[in-house]
């Protein structure tokens, strides 16, 4: 299911929740929850409400369905070790978070967008899931009968100011992205999203 970000879910969680300029604006102007009383509705949120705000907080950032945002924490509940460190990884190995970390699209929308259009393969094989999950490794290129079209013809100049992050190495002249890793821990500290509050909205 695709969904569609608004500058009104972004008020609410307090964060740009897709990366649209339009939207920091829009929360620069109006940096408080939408409503009636404006910034004047400051009401004392439950234990119970703060976990359920950062969960959609999160669950909107990465573009995802109800089931399929609970499906993956359960699936990672199930592993040894910190929960809420590997969901956060499992999200961020989403190949349409990876297509959004290296720069080669604006938004996380605009990357699944891309990927469902099947303009990228993954170790030379084409995928067109943007939930696929990449692993330490892979390389994933835009298509070469892609590369020439739209918004790859400027990828090299777009891609200039990017600041990638430390698990991904990106060659924009060759249309690659290559993975070498996983997030550190200071990238996984500096999520807009309180990790723990969504274990304890699971936990419940």
């Amino acid at each position: 299911m695709k969904m569609k970000i608004t500058a009104k879910m972004s008020r609410r969680e307090g964060v740009n929740l897709d990366g649209r300029e339009k939207i920091d604006r829009i929360l620069q102007k109006r940096p408080y929850a939408p409503g009636v009383h404006g910034p004047k509705n400051r009401s004392r949120l439950t234990d119970y409400a703060k976990q359920l705000r950062e969960k959609q907080k999160c669950r909107r950032i990465y573009g995802m369905a109800e089931r399929q945002f609970s499906n993956l924490f359960e699936e990672m509940s199930e592993k040894r070790g910190d929960t809420g460190e590997h969901f956060v990884r499992a999200l961020e190995s989403r190949l349409d978070n990876v297509i959004f970390r290296s720069g080669f699209a604006k938004t996380r929308a605009m990357a699944r967008q891309f990927v469902g259009h099947a303009m990228f393969d993954v170790n030379e094989q084409k995928v067109n899931i943007p939930s696929y999950r990449v692993k330490e490794g892979d390389i994933i290129r835009v298509r070469l009968n892609k590369q020439n079209k739209g918004p790859w013809k400027d990828l090299a100049e777009r891609t200039k100011t990017h600041q990638a992050v430390s698990w991904l190495t990106t060659d924009p002249k060759e249309f690659t992205i290559k993975v070498t890793g996983g997030p550190s821990e200071s990238e996984l500290k500096q999520q807009p999203f309180d990790t723990k509050l969504i274990v304890e909205f699971y936990s419940r």
